[in-house]
């Protein structure tokens, strides 16, 4: 119990410390936050787990492919920041991104890669 306590801690301390450098920095907290460290800090619970290296290394696999549908949300919200207001935004850009997660699906399931 107390190692799950440990793992909430720094996991959220890892979010939080991202939402404050975003306020004072929007480059240096787009930086941290672009950086693969909830994944990375997943990777390390799973070792430390002892979880077997197939998991730890479809974790990396699978995660990899699941970046990629969520890249458009990135150019497409502040795009419509301007024009949906944050929430419009945020509900458009989730959207987008389900149909670039169910196209990415197909697309790579062509290719032998599945995903769901």
């Amino acid at each position: 119990m107390l190692w799950l306590a440990f793992k909430y801690l720094v996991t959220a301390a890892l979010v939080v410390a991202v939402s404050e450098l975003a306020k004072r920095s929007d480059r240096l907290g787009a930086l941290l936050a672009a950086l693969p460290l909830v994944t990375t800090l997943t990777l390390i619970w799973l070792h430390v787990e002892d979880q077997p290296r197939s998991t730890i290394a479809n974790h990396a696999w699978f995660t990899f492919w699941y970046v990629l549908p969520t890249l458009p949300m990135f150019l497409l919200f502040p795009w419509l920041l301007g024009r949906a207001g944050f929430w419009g935004a945020l509900g458009l850009s989730a959207v987008v991104t389900m149909g670039s997660f169910a196209l990415t699906v197909l697309v790579l399931r062509r290719f032998g890669v599945d995903l769901l």
